[in-house]
């Protein structure tokens, strides 16, 4: 799948999202994702995670969400569309699925973007969850 990458953890039992933690959007939603999620999820956030135990780097993680899936890492847009992938309910699956599908996949890149962009201005952001300028 694009946006994936090999990990260095190919025993990890359950999916660890990584995040950024100094972000209160972010918390928040990582909070709220473990709190509805399915299936077995860890949340970590990157500033206080081994990340090689990952194979990221801490660029990778504060430049995009990270789901570690054994030995698969899914970031971004891709990190949002496997988490719904993996989950029981059909509509999340089928929601999943499209968000990664040719023609739809750079919208959905597109939307992730924005939001990591603006996250500052969403539910739960502050001023200090605002992104560096590129």
């Amino acid at each position: 799948m694009p946006g994936e990458k090999a990990s260095a953890n190919s025993s990890a039992s359950k999916a660890v999202l990584v995040f950024d933690g100094d972000c209160g959007f972010c918390t928040t939603t990582a909070n709220w994702i473990k709190k509805n999620s399915r299936v077995a999820l860890e949340i970590a956030p990157y500033q206080w995670t081994d990340l090689d135990r990952y194979g990221l780097t801490a660029e990778e993680a504060a430049a995009r969400v990270q789901l570690v899936m054994g030995d698969k890492v899914f970031a971004g847009h891709y990190c949002m569309s496997k988490l719904l992938l993996i989950q029981p309910n059909p509509l999340l699956k089928l929601i999943g699925a499209l968000m990664v599908m040719p023609g739809a996949e750079p919208i959905s890149a597109k939307i992730y973007e924005w939001i990591a962009a603006n996250r500052q201005r969403l539910p739960g952001g502050t001023p200090a969850c605002k992104l560096p300028r590129k």
